[in-house]
Parts: C-alpha cells; sequence; structure tokens
C-alpha cells in the first residue's frame, strides 16, 4: 500500500510499524504531506537516517491511499488486541504447569515459548507411559521395525500426531543453533553419517527421551558436554586394546602419561 503511495517508508526504517512507523502514518492520515516534517518525527536511531527519509517520504498520497491505510491500521490494531487476550490467557492457564516449563527451559537453545508448546503437546504426566520407548512410539518418532528373513527392510519412523512432530522438530532445529552441549555434537555426529534430515529425527528422539526422565523425576537436563563422543571413542579403544592385549596374556596397567 505504502509503495502504491510512493512512500519508501520499508527501505529506510527497519520496522514500519514501529513508534516512529506510527507516527508518520498516524500524520500522513491526518493530512501532512510534508516528507521534511513526517522525517523529524523519527525516533532513536531511526533519526541518523533522516536524510534517507525524506526523498523516501515524498509521495502522492491520495484519499483512497487513506482510507486503506486506515483499515489496514485498524485491522493490525485487532490482531494485536486479539494476541495479547490470548497470550494472557495462555499464562493464566500455564500457572499449573510452571514447574514443567521451567524444567524444559534448562535444555540448552530451548526458550519459553518452545518449552510451552511441548508442555501443551507431550503433557506433564509421564506415569502414562511405562518407558521413554513407549512415549517416542506415542509421538511418532520410534523407528520402525520392519523385518523379514531376519532382515531389516525399514527404519521408518511411525506416524503419531503431525503437530506433535512439527513442535519437536522445529525445537530440534532451534537446538541446533547453538553451541558447546551434547545435542548439538549428536546432531553434527548424526548429519555426517546419515544426513541432516535423519539426523533431525533423530535429535527429536534424543530430545524426547531426556524431557522423559526430566518430567518423571522433576530434574532439570543435565548436559553430557559437547566432548562426550570423543570421550566415549578414548573409552572403547583403551578397552579394546588392554583386552587384546590381556587375551595373548599380558597384565595389563595403565598409567596416564604425565601433562606437559
Amino acid at each position: 500500500m505504502l509503495e502504491g503511495a510512493n512512500l519508501k517508508l520499508g527501505a529506510v526504517a527497519t520496522d514500519v510499524l514501529g513508534t516512529s512507523g506510527r507516527d508518520m502514518l498516524a500524520a500522513i492520515l491526518a493530512g501532512e504531506a510534508d516528507p521534511g516534517v513526517l522525517a523529524e518525527l523519527a525516533r532513536g536511531r531511526l533519526r541518523a537516517k533522516l536524510p534517507q527519509l525524506r526523498p523516501a517520504l515524498e509521495g502522492r498520497v491520495t484519499g483512497q491511499h487513506r482510507l486503506l491505510i486506515r483499515h489496514l491500521l485498524a485491522h493490525i490494531d485487532f490482531l494485536e488486541r486479539q494476541l495479547a487476550e490470548l497470550t494472557t490467557e495462555i499464562e493464566a492457564q500455564l500457572v499449573p504447569f510452571a514447574e514443567a516449563v521451567a524444567l524444559l527451559e534448562t535444555i540448552p537453545g530451548v526458550a519459553e515459548a518452545a518449552a510451552t508448546a511441548m508442555v501443551a503437546e507431550i503433557g506433564v504426566d509421564m506415569s502414562r507411559f511405562p518407558s521413554a520407548k513407549h512415549l517416542a512410539s506415542w509421538a511418532g518418532l520410534c523407528p520402525g521395525n520392519k523385518q523379514s528373513g531376519g532382515r531389516r527392510l525399514s527404519g521408518k519412523t511411525t506416524t503419531g500426531n503431525v503437530w506433535r512432530r512439527a513442535v519437536l522438530g522445529e525445537v530440534a532445529w532451534s537446538i541446533t543453533h547453538a553451541s558447546g552441549n551434547y545435542l548439538v555434537a549428536l546432531y553434527h555426529r548424526l548429519a555426517r553419517r546419515r544426513g541432516k534430515h535423519k539426523a533431525i529425527v533423530a535429535l527429536a528422539h534424543s530430545l524426547l527421551v531426556s524431557i522423559y526422565y526430566m518430567l518423571r523425576d522433576h530434574q532439570p537436563y543435565r548436559d553430557l558436554g559437547p566432548d562426550h563422543f570423543d570421550r566415549l571413542e578414548s573409552t572403547r579403544v583403551r578397552r579394546h586394546y588392554v583386552h587384546r592385549l590381556e587375551q595373548l596374556g599380558f597384565a595389563v596397567t595403565l598409567t596416564p602419561a604425565a601433562a606437559t
């Protein structure tokens, strides 16, 4: 709509509906057309762009443009009021689940909105599930086990609830943007071998298993550390060679090398 009136406000202001943008639009609706006067309504960091603002506000605003802008702003105000009301109601409904939300927020990369969504989709009563595997199967994140003649034919996950899977998938993607924790290390380890998509599904499964124990035991997330797999490999290699030497008849005693 603004472009149609030759107003290039969006090319200069980051948020057209911010405080400065709203003031400018209100002045335009009141009949103000002088770009210099409109530019002076800029606040904060936007005032540093006054030289760019003035030509951007040299528009050809007609009565029709003002009518449509007025209706669009009224609709945006209505949506914002509705969103505020719904947010207030959601916050009230979440009061009994505040502990669960706080526990899930201890997972790296999980903010309040994501924790709230997971509580809404999974619930907090883990006594309904005999094990974490049952929860994963119910959520549609349990690998398939189709076999024939002793051969596994498919590892495709079960169907589950599309919304629940979507929430866990989005949370898994957000976790991959964090750093310095076990979950990110797990994702990169799997992505190298199986691709990003399968790694995300596996990460969501691992996340769901952690959530099961966190909610069941009322315990915060305990990270294994980004070097977990390096330490695991070191332990496995050391155990393998000790076992091989013992098979050859040697008594093995390991002494850590002195730090240099």
